[in-house]
């Protein structure tokens, strides 16, 4: 949904009419909210914002998928360390340059 002028909106305003804000927004409007001439906050649906944060974990989630393929693949290919030894050398470098 792309924001128009029209949904662009003074802290002052926004304070005083909140309730018909609320109103518009709760009928599929967003709202952005400015302080003194910069975007401040955003005033969307709450069932919006749940949806927006669903989108969030699901994209995690993917980026996490993506990242064990990745892992599998160097298995696969045999790009692998030992992590005992990985954990020594990363001891051994801390020591020394502490």
């Amino acid at each position: 949904m792309a924001i128009s002028i029209n949904d662009v909106i003074s802290l002052s305003q926004a304070r005083a009419n909140l309730s018909e804000l609320a109103d518009q927004v709760k009928a599929g409007s967003e709202k952005i909210v400015t302080k003194n001439g910069e975007s401040y906050v955003a005033i969307i649906d709450a069932q919006r914002l749940d949806y927006y944060h669903q989108l969030e974990r699901e994209r995690i989630h993917l980026l996490l998928i993506d990242e064990a393929i990745k892992g599998l693949d160097d298995v696969a290919n045999g790009n692998v360390k030992d992590a005992r030894a990985v954990i020594r050398s990363l001891k051994r470098k801390r020591q020394t340059s502490a």
